[in-house]
């Protein structure tokens, strides 16, 4: 008897109208003798005996070598934390959470979170560690007419990789700068003339750690429509930055995974040291203790809600592509629904950590200015008495011939005497409250914060150089993992579907994200940062991942993916998600979609601009040709979507993916010939040929089994390019095709 007699007996038992999908589910049904898988790869019809492999099963495409991995289950954590924790950590999270109710805010975010955040992080997970694939590769075998999904996440990636690049080079510059003593935004510059010394007057109207953001740093222009010339130091600080990048990335994972135990690392280290130092400098108490008293009359604003979920959103990178690339070189058997939770509550702590850092040293700072303020008020009292203030107003346990020595509460005692007495005239006088409270109330978020409110604490650290140094090369550390993850999105999906040399197409890309990114470091280049941060993410992301949920949740199955997800992982997943996925989390995500796209439609487009002779910031509104470029980035974002979708549904293009290989599959047996273009799949089927492909959305565990204990070369594999599978009985010639 043939040795593949037992295929011929199973295929002879199989109606005869069986499809490609039905035996899919026939082979899912087999026992599980099967274990592992073999591939042969034909690259060229004709060629010889191809190469043999073995693949982990729901492992490579047929066409591809041998797929990286990571060296270690803790380099890949780090990569996911890396990616993950970003410069939103540091100065968006401390800002809404002083925003939105201090520590009130903590319960509608870590609610959120785990309605939101972590199931779709685990899903994005799952489906990259199923897959093995990038974003592109991954939606199409889900659903191939929402094969647009991967595309939108590769464009949205490449947009915020243009802008985040050149924050990172706004860190290198500050870190090139703080190795001077004193820091050379430390004090206002002077202008010297014949006659006089003077302080520059936009300092004089602002602040010196202002002035030398707007002006020394950026030498920023009035508004968007000032373009100006090339600031050559933020020129080269961004070719810098993009060199950085593509040297730890042109190796794949095998580059950057080593890069990522510094990068991942580091800023843990240093938000530490600075909390540490920041506790001992006064005032830093006060400043956590604003932090985190709680306003709970704010959490019932709707508007708090939407932004922590929107925080959740982005703080996970979510929809970018970057989480599914890193699963997709996991083993097949990894935990991802443990590393969902685990990476998670990491990113939440850090945030937690990294507000606790910011507030003591914005305590600490505020203490500063309110020093400085009760000194500045109290001149003006002295010079005040006798004329306008009587000297029986003060308090005779105040000694005014000693400014200096005045504490902040002599001050406020002082001032509640006056202006109780004289309530009417009390304005004239020009006194401020010089509250430490209002100081903190101040927000600031961004830019504003990293390089206006931090720097200037820092001038006043002993040793300031050390702790700015440390500070800027944190910030470069957390832009350089968010921006591993954030290429990686675009690199993987596109390697892994036009078969491209990693190292050609990184060099390429970041050779043309620089020449793009020259853009944001003309004069008006902050003003584009704005622009794109705003409009190029925001809905385009939101779009991506409720597409996502709803290919799992209702294209694919939810039952399904449940049974997918239970034999890649061996165990069954908590029903919890099955909810989330199903019920709960498109629903939020559909209301959060709605309140994002009511709120752009009901505020223009505007930004920040910096006016150098007010020296001071104000709102403009884009012009008519910035409001349409602020429309085109999220159409352009989103426009693969309805393309893919369109093009597959009247069948202009087919819903394979292939590559140039084609490998056919069989039970028992590998068969190399390839499908002549007349033959059907019914009669390639029979005649051992390769079926035409018809994708199917996610390989199953029995996918590329080879039946152990089996001596010989047999080995099974794919019938093409996309998992499917089919069964071939080239060794059977003498049997005629009627039998079938």
């Amino acid at each position: 008897m043939p040795k593949n007699s037992k295929a011929v007996k199973r295929e002879l038992d199989d109606d005869v109208t069986e499809s490609v999908r039905d035996l899919l589910s026939n082979e899912d049904a087999c026992d599980d003798s099967f274990k592992k898988s073999s591939l042969i790869v034909n690259n060229h019809e004709g060629e010889g005996e191809g190469n043999e492999r073995d693949v982990e099963e729901g492992g490579s495409d047929s066409e591809e070598e041998e797929r990286p991995a990571w060296n270690s289950k803790l380099q890949y954590i780090l990569a996911q934390v890396g990616f993950s924790v970003g410069l939103g950590n540091v100065w968006r999270f401390p800002y809404l959470c002083q925003k939105n109710g201090g520590g009130a805010y903590l319960v509608p975010y870590l609610i959120l979170l785990i309605l939101i955040g972590i199931p779709l992080f685990f899903l994005e997970l799952a489906v990259g560690q199923r897959i093995r694939r990038g974003s592109i590769g991954v939606w199409n075998y889900i659903s191939p007419r929402l094969g647009g999904i991967g595309f939108s996440s590769c464009v949205v990636c490449f947009f915020v990789a243009l802008y985040y690049n050149v924050i990172i080079s706004w860190s290198l510059f500050y870190f090139s700068q703080s190795f001077q003593h004193p820091l050379p935004w430390h004090e206002c510059p002077l202008i010297k003339n014949k006659t006089s010394t003077y302080v520059v007057p936009e300092c004089a109207k602002s602040s010196a750690t202002t002035y030398y953001w707007y002006r020394e740093a950026l030498d920023i222009s009035d508004s968007i429509s000032e373009g100006g010339r090339l600031n050559w130091k933020m020129t080269l600080c961004l070719m810098a930055a993009w060199s950085m990048v593509c040297l730890a990335m042109i190796k794949g994972i095998k580059s950057s995974g080593k890069v990522m135990y510094f990068s991942s690392l580091f800023p843990y280290v240093v938000l530490i040291c600075f909390l540490v130092r920041a506790l001992l400098l006064k005032g830093s108490l006060d400043g956590i203790r604003h932090m985190f008293t709680p306003k709970l009359e704010i959490m019932l604003e709707p508007k708090v809600w939407r932004e922590a979920a929107t925080q959740v959103f982005f703080a996970l990178g979510l929809g970018f592509g970057g989480v599914i690339a890193f699963s997709s070189y996991n083993k097949r058997n990894n935990n991802c629904q443990f590393d969902a939770v685990l990476v998670s509550f990491i990113n939440f702590f850090t945030s937690v950590l990294a507000t606790l850092v910011v507030f003591a040293v914005l305590g600490f700072k505020a203490n500063v200015t309110n020093s400085k303020c009760v000194s500045l008020n109290t001149n003006k009292i002295v010079a005040l008495l006798g004329n306008g203030i009587e000297h029986s107003l003060i308090p005779h346990h105040i000694n005014l011939t000693q400014v200096n020595q005045v504490s902040t509460e002599d001050y406020h005692q002082m001032i509640e005497i006056i202006k109780g007495v004289k309530e009417d005239e009390f304005p004239a006088l020009g006194l401020e409250p010089c509250s430490i409270e209002d100081e903190l109330n101040k927000a600031v978020q961004g830019t504003g914060l990293a390089f206006i409110a931090f720097t200037e604490a820092m001038t006043h650290f002993p040793a300031s150089p050390f702790w700015s140094v440390m500070f800027f090369l944190m910030l470069v550390n957390l832009g350089l993992g968010s921006m591993f993850g954030t290429i990686e999105g675009i690199l993987t999906p596109l390697i892994d579907t036009f078969k491209v040399r990693k190292e050609f197409l990184t060099v390429g890309c970041c050779m043309l994200a620089f020449s793009i990114g020259l853009l944001f470091v003309q004069r008006s280049g902050n003003y584009f940062v704005t622009m794109f941060d705003d409009y190029s993410a925001t809905l385009p992301l939101l779009v991506v991942v409720i597409l996502e949920n709803m290919a799992i949740a209702w294209f694919y199955g939810i039952n399904r993916f449940y049974e997918d997800l239970k034999d890649m992982l061996g165990f069954t997943p908590y029903r919890f998600y099955y909810y989330m996925w199903k019920y709960i989390t498109p629903i939020l995500l559909l209301v959060l979609l709605c309140s994002s796209f009511i709120q752009l439609i009901m505020t223009p487009p505007s930004y920040s601009a910096w006016i150098q002779e007010e020296a001071t910031e104000k709102t403009l509104n884009f012009p008519l040709w910035g409001t349409t470029m602020c429309i085109s980035l999220v159409v352009f974002a989103l426009l693969p979507v309805p393309v893919v979708f369109v093009l597959r549904y009247f069948n202009i293009i087919d819903d394979n993916t292939s590559g140039r290989s084609t490998v056919s599959y069989k039970k028992g047996r590998i068969i190399k010939e390839s499908a002549q273009p007349g033959e059907d799949d019914d009669t390639s089927l029979i005649q051992g040929k390769s079926p035409s492909e018809a994708p199917s959305p996610m390989p199953s565990n029995s996918i590329y089994r080879k039946q152990s204990g089996s001596g010989g070369t047999d080995v099974d594999t794919a019938p093409n390019g996309r998992y499917g599978i089919g069964y071939s009985m080239a060794d059977m010639p003498n049997m005629p095709k009627s039998d079938l």
